[in-house]
C-alpha cells in the first residue's frame, strides 16, 4: 500500500464530471468519497468535454469534504488524455477500469508519475483503486493488488464481469469471483470494495440494503453506488454497530488483560478468546473509528 493512510470508504458516489447539476449535489449525499465519472456515464460524444470539466468539477467537491476519485477509461490513448486532465491537488484517487494486469498497472503508475511532475505534486501521491472485471483479471487479482504502491483499494466489476461471463450479477453466481478479489485484497494489505449484487438497484433501497449487508459479510469495507439515495445505506451497512463495538472493547480487554498474566486464551461469557478473535475485535473496532471520523467531518 502507499505511504499515505488507508482511507475509510464506506460510500463512493458516482457522477459524470461533466454534468454540473449531479456534480454540486453530491456534496450533500454524505459520501465518503465522489467519483467523478469519465468512462460509462459519459457517452463517447461527451468525453473530450467530461474530461475539460474534471478541474472545475474536483474543486467542487473537494470543498465538501469528501475524498475526491477521478474513473478514467480503458483505452490508453484515453487513459493517457485523462491521467493529463485529472491529475491534480485536489485529486486524490484514479479509478482505473477493465485492467489485464500488473503490467498495465504499472504502465499507468508511469504516466501519472510523469504528470504528477509536470504539476508539481510530491510524487506518489495519487492513488489507484484499481476494477477487476474480467475472469482473465480475476484469475490475476493476486499479482493485481501488489502491483504498484499507487495502490490502495481492489473492487470487482460485477456487471462487466457478468457480462464477460455471460451471468447474472448476482451473489450465487458470482460468489467465489468475490472471495477471491477479498483474498486477493487483504492478502495485498489493500482496501477491498464491491457489491455482491447490481449496482443498479437504485429504486429498491430495500434490495439495495440487504446486498450493502451481504457484501459486508463477504469481507467488503464499502462500495460504489450511483444515486444519492444509496448512499445513507452503505455508510449504515459499513459501519459496524455500537453495541458490537462495546462487545469488541469487553473482548480486547479481558484478552489483553489475560495476555498480560500470561495466559495465552481465555473464557468471556462462554466463549473462548483466543489471538484470532481478538484480532477481529480490534479490526471491528479500527472499522468504526475511522467511519466515526467521517461523521465528524
Amino acid at each position: 500500500m502507499s505511504a499515505t493512510s488507508s482511507p475509510a470508504w464506506r460510500s463512493l458516489l458516482y457522477v459524470p464530471a461533466n454534468v454540473e447539476r449531479f456534480v454540486e449535489a453530491a456534496n450533500r449525499s454524505g459520501a465518503d468519497g465522489i467519483q467523478l465519472d469519465l468512462e460509462d456515464a459519459v457517452a463517447p460524444s461527451e468525453k473530450a468535454a467530461a474530461r475539460r470539466a474534471v478541474p472545475a468539477a474536483a474543486e467542487t467537491v473537494s470543498r465538501g469534504g469528501a475524498d475526491v476519485i477521478v474513473r478514467i477509461n480503458r483505452p490508453l490513448s484515453l487513459a493517457l488524455d485523462d491521467i493529463e486532465a485529472s491529475v491534480s491537488p485536489n485529486v486524490g484517487t484514479l479509478a482505473l477500469p477493465k485492467v489485464m494486469g500488473a503490467d498495465h498497472i504499472r504502465l499507468l503508475s508511469e504516466a501519472v508519475a510523469e504528470a504528477e511532475a509536470r504539476n508539481g505534486i510530491v510524487p506518489g501521491t495519487t492513488r489507484f483503486i484499481v476494477m477487476i472485471e474480467t475472469a482473465e483479471a480475476v484469475a490475476r487479482a493476486s499479482e493485481i493488488a501488489k502491483a504498484d504502491p499507487r495502490v490502495i483499494a481492489l473492487t470487482l466489476g460485477g456487471e462487466d464481469l457478468a457480462s464477460d461471463l455471460g451471468v447474472d450479477p448476482g451473489a450465487d453466481v458470482l460468489g467465489a469471483y468475490h472471495a477471491a478479489v477479498v483474498a486477493a485484497a487483504v492478502a495485498a494489505r489493500v482496501i477491498p470494495l464491491g457489491l455482491v449484487g447490481s449496482i443498479a438497484q437504485f429504486r429498491d433501497l430495500d434490495a439495495f440494503a440487504a446486498t450493502a449487508r451481504r457484501s459486508r459479510e463477504f469481507g467488503y469495507r464499502g462500495a460504489a453506488c450511483i444515486h444519492p439515495a444509496q448512499v445513507p445505506i452503505l455508510n449504515a451497512a459499513f459501519t459496524p454497530k455500537l453495541e458490537d463495538v462495546e462487545r469488541a472493547r469487553e473482548i480486547v480487554a479481558a484478552y489483553e488483560a489475560a495476555h498480560a498474566a500470561g495466559a495465552g486464551a481465555i473464557s468471556l461469557d462462554g466463549r473462548m478468546i483466543d489471538v484470532p478473535v481478538a484480532e477481529r475485535a480490534r479490526a471491528l473496532i479500527a472499522s468504526y473509528e475511522a467511519a466515526t471520523s467521517h461523521l465528524a467531518r
